[in-house]
């Protein structure tokens, strides 16, 4: 309801055939993104960092595909796109790395690949493994996060802020991102990013919630 609520009312559509929706997440949240985007018959690429969440949705049918290569996400959902196949791609990686492979596309093509997006990293616990910053591998963060957790919660906020800036270029060509309850847009927020509404006060936020603004 939520995917097809969100095209109904940013992109006027009924129809979500050959739509693109990328967001992240496969652990709390389980498959249900993946599944949601096939129902509503568009393109999700949900990104995920752990392998074993992956591999297990993919196992229970949530997702039809999984890849941890940028480049055969981005011919698969030009492949699904042109031919308006529904499809929800499992990308094993950061979905950092997603958003702005998203906007090289956009720089380098003028295509702009992408009509909706959110989040469901569990953002409301950034600095204990909820959220893994795209400079580090799984592993590496997981490490780092034990060792040094200091460091982890600083390369967490610098993560964000990238998360943000790859996510606006792309909003300000056209793409509509909403924010999914997970304290995404705070967190970003707290951490520097660009995500405050223009000409209004501190606590509104430039991208919508999905519990005000679609569901409602």
């Amino acid at each position: 309801l939520t995917v097809l609520n969100a095209g109904r009312r940013y992109l006027k559509a009924e129809d979500l055939s050959g739509k693109v929706f990328v967001t992240s997440g496969l652990g709390g949240m389980s498959g249900a993104q993946a599944k949601a985007a096939v129902i509503a018959g568009c393109v999700g690429i949900i990104a995920e960092v752990d392998e074993a969440a992956l591999l297990k949705r993919h196992k229970q049918g949530w997702l039809m595909e999984i890849s941890n290569n940028l480049d055969h996400c981005i011919a698969r959902l030009r492949e699904a796109r042109k031919n308006k196949i529904a499809l929800s791609l499992g990308y094993h990686g950061n979905v950092v790395d997603l958003w702005e492979r998203l906007v090289h596309e956009l720089d380098t093509t003028g295509e702009l690949l992408v009509d909706l997006g959110s989040d469901q990293t569990s953002c409301h616990n950034p600095f204990n493994g909820g959220y893994y910053p795209v400079q580090l591998g799984f592993e590496e963060g997981k490490q780092l996060l034990s060792s040094n957790p200091g460091k982890f919660r600083m390369l967490v906020q610098e993560s964000l802020k990238r998360h943000v800036a790859a996510i606006n270029k792309l909003a300000d060509k056209g793409m509509f991102f909403w924010d999914y309850g997970n304290a995404f847009l705070l967190e970003a927020q707290r951490a520097g990013a660009d995500v405050a509404k223009k000409g209004a006060d501190k606590t509104e936020f430039r991208y919508p919630s999905y519990v005000q603004h679609i569901m409602g």
